[in-house]
């Protein structure tokens, strides 16, 4: 019988990227996020942009760019939060990526 000893790996942490947002040098990402209302209702959320950004001029700009309604949300634990009406996850990340407020591999859309 031959002894081969095989490396085991560590065990996988799927949350130790979420952990390090914070650390320097980490990548920050730009969430945007879609919610189900009622119905075919839907709200498109964006989170984690700069501190610096202007929200309420970013949120005149994109209702106006692409016809809908939105506000601001102050959130604790997140930060500034904008909120639009319907499903603007592509419309929004092209939008941000064309206005120099994010890079493309900074951006991640979740939802169906």
């Amino acid at each position: 019988m031959v002894d081969i000893e095989f490396p085991v790996p560590a065990a996988l942490d799927p949350f130790a990227e979420e952990e390090n947002l914070g650390a320097r040098g980490a990548k920050e990402y730009v969430h945007i996020r879609i919610q189900q209302r009622n119905g075919k209702k839907s709200v498109t959320t964006v989170e984690g942009l700069k501190k610096d950004v202007g929200f309420e001029k970013l949120l005149k700009d994109l209702k106006k760019e692409f016809c809908c309604n939105g506000n601001v949300v102050n959130d604790k634990a997140l930060g500034k939060i904008i909120q639009l009406q319907g499903d603007q996850r592509k419309k929004v990340s092209q939008f941000l990526v064309n206005k120099g407020l994010a890079q493309k591999d900074h951006i991640k859309i979740h939802g169906y």
